[in-house]
C-alpha cells in the first residue's frame, strides 16, 4: 500500500491512547523484517533511518531508502519513513526528496538556547517541505554522535544524573518557541542498553503530558522492559523508538546458528534467521506497546 506520514501514525495513537513502534533499521535485512514482523502484529509501523546508519553506507542516504521505500508500498500494513537523530544540515535538506514524511531533528547535545535556535531553523524548513519535526529536550543519553561532540557543546549526561531529565515548564516553552509536532522526552531510558532493566520515571511523565500538547516520544526503549513501556504508553507516550533490541535479535540468532552449523558459508542462510528473530521481536514490541488498527 502507498506510504503513510509518521505524523498520522502518531496522532492517531496518541488520541486512542496507545503508541507506534519506529523501528531504526541499518539493513535490508532489518527492512523486511520489521514489516514482517508489523504484518504479523496487524499494526502499522515506522521504519527509521538514522544519521548513524547514514553514516555506515557510506554517507549515502538515497540507496537504503529507495528501498525501504519499495519494501513498504508492497506491505500490508501502513507504513512511514522517519529520518532520525539527524544533526547535519544537509542531510537534513535530503530527507523530503528520499520518500521521508518526518524528521527527528536532535541538538539536545547542546546547551538550551543553541538547542532552541538550531530546532526552530530546522521546524521552519521542515514546514516548508510539508515535513513533520521531532525533537529532543534533555539527555536519554547512550547515543554516539555521528560526528563526535559539537564543538562548545555539554558533554552528554547520564540518564540519571541530575538535570538529565526533561523539565515540564522549560519543555512547554520549547515546543511552543519551536513548533515542532512532538518531542522526545528524557525520563530514564538510554539509547544503546542491552538489558531490559531502564526504570522509567513515571511521574515526570505524566507531568510532561500535562504540560505539553504535542505527542511525546521515548527513545532508548530496547533497553525498557514490556511492563515500563506499557506504563509509558498509557501515561502519554504515543511513539516508541527501538533500534538495539532488533540488533540484539539478529546478532544472537546469527551467533546461534554459526555455532551449530561451523560449516556455513552461505549468508543468505544465516541472514535468513537473524532476519526471523527481529520480525518476531518486532511483532512482540508493538504488541506490547499499541493496538491493532480498528
Amino acid at each position: 500500500m502507498p506510504l503513510v506520514t509518521t505524523g498520522e501514525l502518531v496522532t492517531r495513537a496518541a488520541a486512542e491512547h496507545s503508541a507506534v513502534a519506529a523501528f531504526n533499521i541499518i539493513t535490508l535485512e532489518h527492512v523486511e523484517a520489521v514489516i514482517a514482523g508489523a504484518e504479523s502484529a496487524d499494526a502499522p509501523v515506522v521504519l527509521q533511518v538514522s544519521e548513524n546508519a547514514v553514516k555506515f553506507r557510506y554517507g549515502r542516504l538515497l540507496p537504503l531508502a529507495r528501498a525501504t521505500v519499495a519494501a513498504a508500498e508492497r506491505a500490508l500494513v501502513p507504513v512511514a519513513l522517519h529520518l532520525d537523530h539527524v544533526q547535519s544540515d544537509d542531510l537534513l535538506r535530503q530527507a523530503a526528496d528520499a520518500g521521508f514524511s518526518s524528521v527527528m531533528y536532535d541538538a539536545a547535545r547542546l546547551p538550551y538556547d543553541r538547542n532552541l535556535a538550531a530546532t526552530c531553523a530546522a521546524a521552519d524548513w521542515a514546514h516548508a517541505q510539508g515535513l513533520w519535526i521531532e525533537a529532543e529536550l534533555g539527555q536519554i543519553g547512550g547515543k554516539a554522535g555521528p560526528g563526535g561532540r559539537d564543538n562548545g557543546a555539554e558533554p552528554p549526561l547520564d540518564a540519571h544524573a541530575p538535570g538529565a531529565r526533561t523539565d515540564p515548564a522549560e519543555a512547554r516553552a520549547f515546543v511552543a518557541a519551536s513548533g515542532v509536532n512532538a518531542l522526545a522526552v528524557a525520563i530514564g531510558s538510554t539509547h544503546a542498553m542491552t538489558t531490559r532493566t531502564a526504570t522509567l520515571d513515571h511521574g515526570l511523565l505524566k507531568r510532561l503530558a500535562a504540560a505539553l500538547d504535542v505527542p511525546l516520544v521515548l527513545h532508548g526503549s530496547s533497553g525498557v522492559p514490556d511492563e515500563e513501556l506499557a506504563a509509558a504508553v498509557a501515561g502519554g507516550i504515543a511513539k516508541v523508538n527501538v533500534g538495539t533490541a532488533l540488533n540484539i535479535a539478529m546478532t544472537g540468532a546469527i551467533r546461534d546458528f554459526l555455532a551449530a552449523h561451523p560449516e556455513a558459508v552461505d549468508s543468505r542462510e544465516y541472514l535468513s534467521v537473524g532476519r526471523e528473530a527481529m520480525a518476531r521481536a518486532v511483532t512482540g514490541i508493538i504488541r506490547t506497546v499499541g493496538r491493532p488498527p480498528a
